[in-house]
């Protein structure tokens, strides 16, 4: 059986099946009460499916991240809070629709968008994927040490507002990579003397506390009752033929633009749905109509983050870094089970990659028919009391941390990691830079000591794609410095631009908030 053949054999079984449907229905779930991201909750399904085979833990732990981009636009598009941060930039139009009476049609083209937009980057993730990965096996020790140190600079200046917070977690995360035995020669470090720290830190246990147990904690400390009600009223559904010809030139922008920014490593769907709408806005001839709901602004925003998913697993697969925080949860799981994302994997697994690309098809399809169906009884679990969903969620971290290893150690590094991640939230540290400099930090020692002993400091500057990789390194760190100079030196933009919605949303929350006190 060639690998496309026993590729698509796997999906089609009827477990892995059931696996898919189960995460589509907790993926769709986790959208729907805002404040559980998607990362959360792949973290925390990653404890239960390291017991099952890859292809099945996969279905699930894919089918959650695709159920989760659809899920996320009920509550942006009917009570004006998105699901996932995925969803910031459906609320611009999505609501005001809503208000209109249209909530109805606003979620049936979110869905039509969000389908789309997948759809076309799983089609480049199977053109462009190989060919990517085969330009990695070229790769050797300064490639591969220029392109984690890439990847972890692109993570530092998008997840951060400070430069130096963000420099400061990534290099929290290399330090606790150091832990454990070292990947030369077998020594242990750092280990005080603990066996259970010999392996390392537990990646599961690690990312389950940051993005899990601080989210939280966050939310006990922090939580206030949601005073806007779901709006009820949904109108008509189906989009007219005008309607659908608006769509038509902000889907193919947004799509382009998710894809390339899918493909930048720790770029996801929040960052390409704002700037979708924006690039969407300043084409339009109907700019005026952008932020009061406008068909081409919701279909702009959820198009572009959805397209993201192709592009984060093209990055994520072919070269084996995380294309965003839910792929870097996909990288532990599957290191776990014996698998090692990168060229390589297109070589010894590729039937594994044919089921991947199936898997996501099918979540995708299957994700539009339940978004189609007047989802009543999803607005209502809006209205669920939040203690019963903080119980839930604490009991799954538990249970999901400890059946990892069987072992309570996972569970204390779990609660440790939970509370070093609140205090990073509340003082603006990001947490995504420490996963990352966690999880490859180990491959960037290995890979840059394997350079300096075999050609020496020269060699980084001296390879092309590792001098091009360190300098495009450099300008990720230095753009976004400059880029906050220029824009304190302009002052405010025109009216409803992207940057007058951000703020005005920022400034009705924490008006609210302060209301509330």
């Amino acid at each position: 059986m060639n690998p496309l053949e026993s590729g698509l054999a796997a999906v089609v079984d009827p477990v892995t099946l059931l696996c898919l449907i189960i995460g589509l229905l907790v993926g769709t779930l986790v959208g729907v009460f805002p404040g559980i991201t998607g990362s959360m909750a792949v973290a925390l399904a990653a404890g239960f499916t390291l017991t099952l085979e890859p292809v099945q833990g996969l279905a699930v732990l894919l089918s959650i991240y695709v159920g989760a981009n659809y899920g996320d636009r009920i509550p942006a598009i009917l009570v004006n809070t998105p699901g996932t941060p995925a969803a910031i930039a459906t609320t611009f139009d999505g609501y005001p629709m809503a208000k209109q009476g249209k909530a109805g049609l606003a979620l049936v083209i979110s869905a039509l968008a969000s389908t789309v937009g997948i759809l076309v980057s799983m089609v480049v993730f199977i053109i462009a994927a190989q060919p990517v990965a085969k330009l990695a096996l070229n790769f050797g020790p300064p490639e591969m040490f220029a392109l984690v140190v890439f990847g972890l600079t692109i993570m530092i200046s998008i997840s951060s507002k400070s430069i130096v917070k963000g420099v400061l977690a990534g290099a929290v995360g290399l330090t606790l990579g150091t832990i454990g035995r070292d990947p030369i020669t077998g020594d242990q470090r750092f280990t005080f003397g603990i066996n259970d720290l010999s392996g390392g830190l537990d990646f599961i246990a690690v990312i389950i506390g940051l993005f899990g147990i601080a989210e939280l904690f966050d939310q006990l400390l922090t939580h206030r009752e949601q005073k806007t009600k779901p709006i009820s009223s949904l109108g008509r559904w189906w989009p007219n033929k005008k309607e659908y010809k608006e769509m038509g030139k902000p889907m193919a922008l947004s799509t382009g633009i998710g894809i390339v920014v899918g493909i930048v490593p720790a770029a996801g769907g929040d960052i390409a749905g704002l700037i979708g709408w924006d690039r969407a806005r300043a084409i339009s001839k109907n700019k005026d109509k952008f932020g009061k709901g406008s068909i081409e602004g919701i279909t702009a925003a959820d198009g572009a983050s959805s397209a993201t998913l192709g592009g984060s697993l093209i990055t994520t697969m072919a070269l084996g870094i995380p294309g965003d925080s839910v792929m870097a949860v996909m990288i532990g799981s599957m290191i776990i089970w014996g698998l090692q994302p990168g060229p390589q994997l297109f070589t010894n697994n590729p039937d594994l990659v044919v089921s991947i690309a199936a898997i996501m098809i099918v979540a995708t399809v299957v994700s539009l028919g339940i978004s189609l169906v007047r989802m009543r009884g999803m607005v209502k679990l809006m209205d669920l009391p939040n203690y019963y969903i903080w119980s839930a969620i604490l009991i799954f971290c538990v249970v999901g941390t400890y059946t990892v290893t069987n072992n309570m150690y996972t569970v204390i590094v779990m609660l440790i990691s939970g509370v070093i991640g609140l205090v990073m939230k509340r003082t603006g540290f990001p947490a995504g830079p420490v996963v990352l400099g966690l999880l490859l930090g180990p491959l960037a020692e290995a890979n840059l000591r394997r350079a300096l002993l075999i050609d020496g400091p020269t060699i980084f500057f001296t390879e092309p794609i590792s001098a091009v990789m360190l300098s495009l390194a450099a300008l990720a760190i230095a753009v976004p410095i400059i880029a906050k100079v220029r824009g304190a030196r302009r002052g405010k933009g025109d009216p409803g631009s992207l940057e007058d919605r951000l703020a005005d949303r920022t400034q009705r929350e924490a008006a609210e908030s302060k209301s509330e006190r």
